[in-house]
C-alpha cells in the first residue's frame, strides 16, 4: 500500500450552474486558474447536454481536463455513444475523463419518458456500456472511428455508485472508481449522506476486488462541503436533507473538509494514507474555498 500513499492528488470541479456560453467560459477558464485538474459536467435533463458541453470547456481552456460525473447511461446507445465520445476526445485534444453511472431518479426517467427499470436491468445496460465502450474506444474497433479519440486506449473511464455489483464492475473495469457517500435510500429516491461505516465498507471491498489492479486505479470522492472551524450551525447536506451527523461525525466523512486551508490540506493527505482516496470532485459552491486548500497543498 506505500506505493498509493505517494500517488499524487487531483482535484475535480462539478459545475452545474451555468446557463450561457459566456457563463460556461467563464467558469471553466476560472477553474483552470484556481488549479483545479478536471472540469466536470452532470447528466440531468434541465441541464445543458453534457458531451458537447466538455468541447466548450475544453475550447475555453488549455491545460484542464474535462469530464462527465457521471452519464447516466440508460440514456444512451453505447454504440452512439462510443462515438460520441470518441469525436470530442479527438476535438479536445485527448483532454477527456467518461465518468459512467447507472441512474438513481426515478423523476428523470419520468421526464424522460424512459421506463423505470429495475436495479439488475440498470447495472446490465451499464455494464453493457462500459464493455462497449472499451472494444470501441482503446480496442480493435477504434479503426472504425472517424474521427479516432486522441487518447491511445481511449479517455479514462470512472464507474461510479456505491451497490456491491456496481463496484464489483469498477475493480474490473474502471481506471477511476468514484464513491458516491451516500447513505442507502429506497430504488428511485434521491440522494442522502452517507455515515463513516458505509463508505468505509465500500472502500474496504474495493481494495479487496481490485487486487494488484489497486496500484493502477484511483479512486474518487465528492467533496461535499468545505466548511470553517468553529460551530456548525445548521448543516444542510447538498440534496437538502437535514444532516443526522454531528460535528465529530461530520469532521471524520471523507466529503467533507473542516477548518482552515491547511487543516484541510492535512484532512486531505490524511485521507490518502487511511483510505487510498487520491481524486476529489468538488461541488461547485464550494470551489473557492476549496482553491485555498489546493494553494496549501501546491
Amino acid at each position: 500500500m506505500t506505493s498509493l500513499h505517494n500517488r499524487p492528488l487531483r482535484f475535480g470541479l462539478g459545475v452545474f450552474t451555468p446557463r450561457t456560453r459566456a457563463d460556461w467560459v467563464a467558469r471553466a477558464r476560472q477553474a483552470e486558474s484556481l488549479g483545479f485538474d478536471v472540469v466536470s459536467v452532470s447528466d440531468h435533463l434541465g441541464m445543458p447536454a453534457p458531451i458537447t458541453t466538455l468541447a466548450l470547456a475544453a475550447e475555453a481552456t488549455e491545460r484542464i481536463r474535462v469530464g462527465t460525473l457521471v452519464l447516466n447511461t440508460q440514456f444512451y446507445n453505447p454504440t452512439v455513444l462510443a462515438r460520441d465520445i470518441a469525436t470530442v476526445d479527438h476535438y479536445t485534444g485527448g483532454r477527456v475523463e467518461i465518468g459512467l453511472g447507472a441512474g438513481y431518479d426515478k423523476a428523470q426517467f419520468d421526464a424522460a419518458g424512459l421506463p423505470w427499470s429495475g436495479p439488475r436491468e440498470r447495472v446490465d445496460h451499464l455494464e453493457r456500456t462500459v464493455r462497449e465502450l472499451r472494444a470501441v474506444l482503446g480496442g480493435p474497433g477504434r479503426s472504425g472511428l472517424t474521427p479516432p479519440p486522441d487518447q491511445p486506449q481511449g479517455p479514462p473511464l470512472m464507474i461510479a455508485g456505491r451497490g456491491h455489483r456496481v463496484l464489483r464492475l469498477a475493480a474490473e473495469h474502471a481506471d477511476i472508481i468514484g464513491f458516491t457517500a451516500t447513505a442507502p435510500v429506497r430504488d428511485g429516491e434521491g440522494l442522502r449522506l452517507g455515515g463513516l461505516d458505509e463508505i468505509t465498507r465500500q472502500i474496504d471491498e474495493v481494495h479487496a476486488l481490485l487486487g494488484d489492479r489497486v496500484r493502477d486505479v484511483e479512486l474518487n470522492v465528492p467533496i461535499h462541503r468545505v466548511l470553517p472551524s468553529g460551530p456548525l450551525g445548521d448543516v444542510t447536506d447538498v440534496w437538502q436533507n437535514s444532516l443526522d451527523l454531528g460535528p465529530a461525525d461530520l469532521a471524520q466523512l471523507p466529503s467533507i473538509l473542516i477548518g482552515s486551508p491547511r487543516d484541510c490540506a492535512d484532512q486531505l493527505r490524511e485521507r490518502r494514507e487511511r483510505f487510498g482516496l487520491t481524486y476529489f470532485s468538488v461541488l461547485e459552491p464550494e470551489m473557492e474555498a476549496f482553491a485555498k486548500v489546493i494553494e496549501e497543498l501546491r
